[in-house]
This record gives C-alpha cells, sequence and structure tokens, in this order.
C-alpha cells in the first residue's frame, strides 16, 4: 500500500460512518467535508462499493447505504469517548426526566462496545467532571422526548397550558424547534393553530401532553428564518 492509499483509507472510512448516520449525503458535501474535488469522491464512492459496501445512488440528490445494511459496531477512539461521557454529565443536569431516562440508556449501550481499556478511563472521567448547572436537580418536564418524536414524525400535539398569568388554555400545536440555554427550562417552538401563528412553549409549564395520530404538512419556514423574523436581539 503506497503513501496516497494510505492516506485515502481513514477518509474512506469517514465516509462510511457519514453515510452511516445521515440518510442522504450529496457529493458537494462530502467534497466541501474532506477538501476534495466531487471527482475524487466519486472515486471513494466507487472504491466503498467495490469492497463490498452496497451504496444506493440518488441521481440529483446523492448517495445513501442500502436499506436494511448495517455494518459492524463502531469503536470509539478515547477523545470520543471521552466528549460522550461529558456530554452525559451535561444531560444528566437538564430539567427533563424522559431526555435523562434516554440518553442514559444510549449510553449504556454505547459503554458496551468500548474497549476494556477505554471503559476504565471513562468511569473515572465520569467522576471527575462536574457541570455547574441545576445543582439542586430540579425536574421540570417529562415529555421532551415524545415531543422530539412527534416534531420529527410531524405528529400534531395537543398541550394543556399555563401561561405565565396563570391561565389556563388547550391548544393544538405543531412542534418546530427546542430551545434551552443549559440555565433554563426547555422551551417547544410550534405553530399554535389556536393563534394561527408560530409561539413559544416552556415545557414546565404543559400540565398534560398528547401526541395525536394526526399528521401536519412539513413548515417551508427554516430555523435560521424562523430566527430572523421572530426573535428580538435588542
Amino acid at each position: 500500500m503506497n503513501g496516497n492509499e494510505l492516506k485515502r483509507l481513514p477518509r474512506l472510512t469517514a465516509i462510511l460512518g457519514i453515510l452511516q448516520t445521515k440518510r442522504i449525503v450529496t457529493s458537494t458535501q462530502l467534497s466541501d467535508k474532506f477538501g476534495i474535488s466531487t471527482r475524487t469522491v466519486y472515486r471513494d464512492i466507487r472504491a466503498l462499493e467495490a469492497s463490498g459496501v452496497p451504496i444506493v445512488t440518488e441521481d440529483g440528490k446523492g448517495y445513501s447505504l442500502m436499506e436494511g445494511y448495517r455494518l459492524p459496531p463502531i469503536m470509539f477512539t478515547e477523545k470520543e469517548a471521552n466528549a460522550l461521557i461529558t456530554a452525559e454529565q451535561m444531560v444528566l443536569r437538564t430539567k427533563d426526566s424522559s431526555l435523562i431516562k434516554e440518553f442514559s440508556e444510549a449510553i449504556s449501550k454505547i459503554r458496551s462496545v468500548l474497549r476494556y481499556s477505554n471503559k476504565e478511563k471513562v468511569e473515572f472521567l465520569s467522576e471527575r467532571v462536574i457541570v455547574g448547572k441545576n445543582f439542586e436537580e430540579k425536574i421540570t418536564s417529562q415529555n421532551l422526548t415524545d415531543i422530539q418524536l412527534a416534531l420529527t414524525n410531524f405528529q400534531v400535539i395537543r398541550i394543556w397550558y399555563q401561561s405565565l398569568e396563570g391561565k389556563d388554555t388547550e391548544r393544538d400545536v405543531e412542534p418546530f424547534a427546542f430551545y434551552n440555554n443549559a440555565t433554563e427550562d426547555w422551551t417547544l417552538v410550534a405553530y399554535c393553530r389556536l393563534r394561527q401563528d408560530f409561539r413559544t412553549f416552556r415545557l414546565d409549564r404543559m400540565k398534560k401532553v398528547e401526541v395525536l395520530t394526526e399528521l401536519f404538512e412539513p413548515h417551508k419556514l427554516t430555523l435560521k428564518q424562523y430566527v430572523e423574523r421572530y426573535v428580538d436581539y435588542h
């Protein structure tokens, strides 16, 4: 194996990892990511196919892995494992119990595939990381992961909400985005059918949440456009 092939191998591995984590990837995205020409991207894709990886090419869209294809378990580097453990300590300080539960279960699965030597190190690191927020370990909501699922599946949710003034309302809303700055409660950005416009709703003020079977059309507004239109920085 010559020098060029040695340099190419990490890139091929990285491209495979990207294909594993994204539904579809364009040649332009890969070109920008690795600082290579689109012609080199095509050659890399062909090389992966030649090695037995079933890559689907969608004309005008990009590349994806064949449905049902499963890659061998990923082996994390020590730095990657450390980053995940640090993130775990941050999530454990969040104020939503559902996120803590789901992330903790996910981290347990990740820990199970770590090398033995790394397992000892991440255990040591987890005892040496302090995240200085929510010291009281106060839990104010428990619906974040259900609402996240509704957002990604474009499902309407019905909320029983109490305003800052103490007024109770029942609303059907279309989940759009989430906001959290690590010091506040989780906030949902959603299109409110009652007000016929986008509104923000703090999860700690949701007395009850019901995910409906009704679907809504994805909003053409991007998150960047929402911020420019609705968020006042002044």
